[in-house]
């Protein structure tokens, strides 16, 4: 039981990272082209991206489980930038929101599974 807990804090330090990196890099490509920073910054933002892409194949679930759940995740760190790097504070629904889905995701990964129905 121990070892399915370390998967799991595993798993959701992945998707934290996967998350950082795709909203990360669109963030600075959006910088680029909404606000008119420095080219520098659409290389940066680009290289971050192709990151993203590489960072969920270490997760131990399967592919649709392991984007589904990360969806879950996306969402959270999505309002959680948008107010640290822009200042949009999310409100009282969209801490809600993002609460349920957290929590959905976390439950998703962390049952007990058939490890040979799961793939």
């Amino acid at each position: 039981m121990l070892s399915n807990w370390i998967r799991v804090i595993a798993d959701i330090g992945l998707f934290v990272g996967a998350g950082l990196c795709e909203i990360g890099g669109g963030w600075l490509v959006w910088k680029v082209r909404k606000d008119g920073w420095h080219w520098v910054f659409f290389i940066v933002g680009s290289l971050v991206l192709v990151l993203y892409g590489i960072i969920p194949t270490f997760q131990s679930q399967p592919f649709g489980r392991t984007y589904a759940v990360y969806g879950g995740f996306f969402i959270g760190l999505s309002l959680f930038w948008g107010w640290v790097f822009d200042s949009q504070r999310p409100d009282k629904w969209d801490f809600i929101c993002s609460a349920i889905a957290v929590s959905a995701c976390i439950v998703m990964i962390s049952v007990p599974r058939n490890r040979e129905a799961g793939k």
